[in-house]
């Protein structure tokens, strides 16, 4: 266990080392925000495809596999489909916008009342995206170096906030593609093997599991809509996609490293589900799902190796974490802080301020949270459910208002909190209740408002 230690006191540092390398390279507030638009393949790919595979894509698809089956992977996959068409269908457009933020796009069509709204519920989304990760991280570190929940949550936690504070997205950028290697070396190539050969091979699992959890619909479809629903759509939209997709040099990148990282997303997602797979005929009688993915590292591997898979893991989490922590801390400074300014703008140390204080607000929350699927969600539950209406009905919908928009936007956002709080974060009903209303008061609200204006162009 000392040996393992040491591995990931290692990678602890090297992650430090990339946030001070990072400041030095972020010396303008576009620097700092979206990496100065100048990403090529390689860096675009690798921190692309790490902001979505998170602490729920990792230790959530493991404990999906160790419960459902390969057909675990749906919630990767929906993930993965969403990077795709994202960079295919929008990446162009958007880069022309050279925009910060997708409530930007909010105020062109509607007014700076529409932004400052939609901000909120942004905010809310991106706080929840950092959470989820900062909580999978304690999940691992508790399990793996037998620490207390919080100790676990603040070491792994405090080193994102960190080097995201002092480097923002070239901070991101950097320690993403070390993250994207290590994770896709020790996941992909270390543990699904060792797994996999620990459980007896393929032809085990064939005889040991029932034969559902080699179906891809046992999970059942109203959970494979759903995961659509939330989770593609939630690529659509979500703020820290929109800022990896605005750090990259031009469309070329996004649609062809964008499409190569959503491939692998989905790979990752086969992955997952096949280790927790694995972790059901080997530890049949697990008390706590959750824990498979952790529990797997460390009774099949040797020391050193398993301080590696630790290193892997907490890369993935890390990744998305940062993610959210600084779409969370851009929209505070680019959409609402102005306002309470009277307009001006924010400069580098305001934005490092905000995310360190963001930072600490993460932190604090995911003390009181415990489930990373549930957490996972709730953000894009909140997300989907408030602002892809209105975001549409912006491109799309000439006849849309900003009255329309603002209606559409909390009370999509209100119903799915009420259901939420009703059925339950695992229940279906909170994110076709919301978008239902959204989609009604939307459309309603617009038809009996002002006259409206013309949609915002991103073809």
């Amino acid at each position: 266990m000392a040996l393992d230690i040491i591995v990931v006191m290692i990678y602890t540092a090297g992650m430090l080392g990339l946030g001070w390398y990072g400041m030095r390279r972020a010396k303008t507030h576009e620097d700092y925000l979206v990496a100065g638009r100048n990403l090529g393949p390689v860096l675009y790919m690798g921190t692309m495809a790490t902001t979505v595979l998170g602490g729920a894509s990792t230790v959530g698809t493991v404990r999906l596999g160790y419960v459902h089956g390969i057909s675990g992977f749906w919630l990767c996959a929906a993930l993965g489909l969403g990077i795709i068409a994202i960079n295919l269908f929008l990446a162009k457009p958007l880069l022309r916008l050279r925009i910060f933020t997708v409530t930007q796009v909010l105020e062109q069509r509607y007014n700076p009342t529409a932004r400052q709204a939609s901000a909120v519920i942004m905010l809310a989304y991106a706080l929840m995206i950092g959470v989820t990760s900062t909580l999978a991280m304690a999940t691992v570190l508790q399990v793996l170096l037998d620490l207390p929940f919080w100790a676990s949550l603040m070491l792994g936690g405090g080193v994102v906030v960190l080097y995201s504070t002092i480097g923002g997205m070239w901070s991101l950028t950097l320690t993403d593609i070390v993250q994207f290697v290590i994770k896709t070396v020790g996941l992909m190539f270390i543990l699904l093997p060792v797994c996999l050969y620990k459980a007896g091979g393929w032809d085990t699992l064939v005889a040991k599991l029932p034969a559902a959890s080699f179906q891809l619909t046992t999970i059942g479809w109203d959970t494979i809509i759903t995961y659509f629903l939330i989770y593609f759509f939630g690529i659509l939209i979500g703020q820290d996609i929109w800022q990896r997709v605005f750090t990259a040099r031009d469309e070329k990148v996004c649609q062809r490293a964008g499409t190569a990282a959503g491939v692998y997303c989905v790979l990752y997602g086969l992955a997952c589900a096949a280790i927790g797979m694995a972790a059901h005929v080997l530890m049949p009688d697990l008390a706590n799902p959750n824990n498979a993915f952790a529990e797997m590292i460390k009774t099949t591997l040797p020391d050193g190796i398993r301080g590696l898979l630790m290193a892997a893991a907490l890369a993935a989490m890390m990744s998305t974490a940062s993610a959210g922590l600084l779409a969370a801390s851009t929209t505070v400074t680019e959409d609402l802080l102005p306002k309470l300014r009277g307009g001006k703008q924010s400069s580098l140390g305001t934005s490092r301020l905000f995310t360190l204080l963001t930072g600490l607000v993460v932190l604090g929350i995911a003390l009181m949270v415990n489930d990373v699927i549930n957490a996972l969600t709730l953000a894009y539950n909140l997300l989907v459910g408030g602002m892809l209406i209105p975001l549409i009905g912006a491109i799309f919908w000439k006849r849309a208002t900003t009255a329309g928009a603002i209606a559409s936007m909390s009370l999509g956002f209100a119903t799915a909190l009420l259901f939420m709080f009703l059925d339950g974060l695992e229940a279906n009903t909170p994110i076709y209740y919301s978008l239902a209303v959204g989609l009604v008061s939307f459309v309603g609200v617009s038809l009996v408002s002002r006259k409206s204006v013309a949609a915002v162009k991103l073809a």
